[in-house]
């Protein structure tokens, strides 16, 4: 990936967290939502934008349509924030990563505890 398209990803997943935090309303992405990523396409017009929850898998499933249905309004709301020539076309995808380090910390306290 080039740094052009390392600090671009950057910049979005950036600019996503803080319209989660400040203008999405919708009840589906109202938990605590961490974007853990983007990923750019070499010619930088789609992005897969990455995301993590603690919760259930209903959880999960409500908070990946509750981002398709919001995809428009966080396109648009990139376009005129961020100044790019082209903005991307987002999708959203689960990242199960913090899910995993929290089950990993918890066997490595386990082993040191001797449960």
């Amino acid at each position: 990936m080039s740094r052009h398209s390392e600090r671009t990803g950057r910049l979005i997943q950036r600019e996503i967290s803080a319209l989660l935090e400040r203008q999405v309303n919708d009840p589906g992405l109202s938990n605590l939502i961490s974007v853990t990523g983007v990923s750019l396409s070499p010619d930088l017009k789609y992005a897969k934008v990455f995301v993590s929850t603690l919760g259930s898998e209903t959880n999960r499933e409500d908070m990946l349509a509750g981002f398709n249905r919001a995809s428009g309004f966080l396109r648009k709301e990139l376009a005129s924030h961020l100044g790019l020539k082209h903005t991307p076309e987002l999708s959203f995808h689960y990242d199960d990563s913090i899910e995993r380090g929290a089950r990993l910390l918890k066997l490595m306290g386990d082993l040191t505890t001797g449960e």
